[in-house]
């Protein structure tokens, strides 16, 4: 089987979307677009390398937006596209792939298919995807007059990834540069300038490039239908403080107090109640179903290892988190100066940001179990879209 290799190219500054960061580390359904295009590469079982290009300013936005994927350490692009894809290939000479893709960081919705389409057509030696065009074209002069109607059956538009025998399209870039060219817009021109035949393959419609405000705003909308089945959980927990003890944890904060609570993990009850709304949310139960306080594993547990449990059961089924909402009803401690922190924690276990989390204290003005300052309790709801499934 042929070893291939991906060259994700993310080295613009992409100003025509709008916005303070480059367009692909902007974030489209709570997710950065590269981490979306990068994550359709190395899921791919048939791609072994991925290799970004990154400009020199983005390492940190980089860092953070490939965190925990298997890509190779970023190369550093050039002054334009051409550069930063030459720089690509040569950070991926040493491993020798025999078909390279060179993708667009901008167009994160690449599906399987079309890897797959991209990677038989690249062992003919050099193809790209392109789409029938629908509308008729026009040749217009300077004045804005029509001076031709183009022929639309032989017309493409075309899109990434361009697929190529890895050692030609190397060979084609150091060609270029010692030639000093390098006004080439994409790879098929430049394969097309040293003679390489270059041939068509089905692209899609949704492999769209990201580019202008209305381009991430339909992506926006687009990810959202897709998410139809919105659900509210809602989640309970309480626990006694023990007679002894210097402090509690309420939503992964460790909070001073002259007593501890009793519990079998570490008896927070703010993400207790948060992950019984988010099981709730998906009808998988609640959390002694999943993590059984019989079993002695849980003892002294810290809660984030459920919460992230029940985050990630949302994202196997492929959908997400949109809000969370915690009330704490305590006497004491008094919560007030621990509220931004425990909002902070709360986004950080969820990956939300934190006006997606909202938290309120109060007391129950000194009546019941909760007056006598025996225990605490959490209520918790959390929103969850998923996508829409038919029996």
């Amino acid at each position: 089987m042929s070893r291939v290799a991906a060259v994700v190219v993310a080295g613009g500054r992409g100003l025509r979307a709008g916005g303070d960061v480059p367009k692909q580390y902007r974030c489209i359904g709570g997710m950065a677009v590269i981490r979306r295009t990068l994550m359709a590469f190395t899921a791919h079982p048939g791609i072994a390398d991925v290799q970004p290009v990154i400009h020199p300013d983005d390492e940190a936005r980089f860092e953070s937006a490939a965190a925990g994927l298997p890509v190779l350490a970023p190369a550093h692009g050039g002054t334009t596209r051409q550069a930063s894809v030459h720089a690509g290939l040569e950070a991926l000479a040493a491993r020798a792939p025999e078909i390279v893709l060179v993708h667009d960081a901008a167009r994160p919705f690449a599906s399987p298919a079309l890897l797959d389409r991209a990677i038989a057509a690249g062992r003919g030696g050099a193809a790209i995807p392109g789409l029938v065009v629908s509308d008729t074209v026009k040749v217009v002069d300077a004045s804005g007059l029509i001076v031709e109607t183009l022929d639309r059956s032989r017309l493409r538009t075309v899109q990434t990834p361009q697929a190529f025998r890895f050692d030609a399209l190397l060979a084609a870039h150091r060609k270029a540069a010692a030639a000093g060219r390098d006004d080439f817009t994409d790879d098929a021109a430049l394969a097309e300038w040293t003679g390489l035949p270059v041939a068509i393959f089905e692209g899609e419609a949704t492999n769209v490039k990201l580019t202008t405000p209305d381009d991430f705003r339909r992506a926006e909308a687009e990810l959202l239908a897709d998410l139809g089945d919105v659900r509210v959980g809602s989640g309970y927990d309480v626990h006694a403080f023990a007679e002894t003890g210097d402090h509690v944890w309420l939503g992964g904060v460790k909070i001073p107090h002259d007593r501890s609570v009793e519990g079998h993990s570490d008896a927070d009850v703010a993400l207790h109640a948060l992950v019984d709304a988010i099981l709730g949310a998906l009808a998988e139960g609640d959390i002694g179903v999943h993590f059984p306080p019989s079993d002695p594993q849980w003892k002294g547990a810290s809660s984030d290892r459920f919460l992230a449990y029940a985050v990630e059961r949302v994202k196997a089924r492929g959908g997400r988190i949109a809000h969370v909402d915690l009330t704490l009803v305590a006497e004491a401690p008094r919560l007030g100066k621990y509220r931004d922190a425990i909002r902070a924690r709360v986004a950080e276990i969820i990956g939300l940001s934190v006006d997606r989390v909202g938290l309120k204290a109060t007391t129950s003005e000194k009546m019941g179990f909760i007056g006598r300052r025996e225990g605490l309790v959490a209520y918790a709801t959390a929103t969850v879209r998923l996508p829409w499934t038919t029996p």
